[in-house]
């Protein structure tokens, strides 16, 4: 019963702190419009994530969990840190190789 508990709590912050990290990421790249003449990997390089952050606020939110509940949620965190770079990827129209190299970029 404690470990449902505290799987709980646990999914419960990552899912508000992806939110919060879904909500600010997006939030940052309109703000700046880029010309229409720019070329698309100016684009991308305007909307660049900062590496490991995605990775530290996953870390974070399972800080408290030990042993197999921890990777568990750390891999469920990291799972939806890369949907969520795809979906930003699909938004900013980001196709083939490029695509791949952001998310992964972007997730880590």
């Amino acid at each position: 019963m404690k470990r449902l508990v505290v799987a709980l709590v646990s999914v419960g912050s990552l899912l508000f702190s992806v939110a919060a990290i879904a909500q600010s990421t997006p939030g940052a790249a309109p703000a700046a419009p880029a010309p229409a003449a720019a070329p698309a990997q100016d684009n991308n390089a305007a909307a660049a994530p900062v590496p490991g952050a995605k990775r530290a606020a996953c870390q974070g939110s399972t800080h408290a969990l030990k042993g197999q509940d921890k990777r568990d949620q750390m891999q469920l965190c990291m799972a939806q840190a890369r949907i969520d770079c795809l979906k930003q990827a699909i938004d900013q129209k980001i196709t083939g190789p490029q695509r791949k190299d952001f998310v992964k970029s972007c997730a880590s």
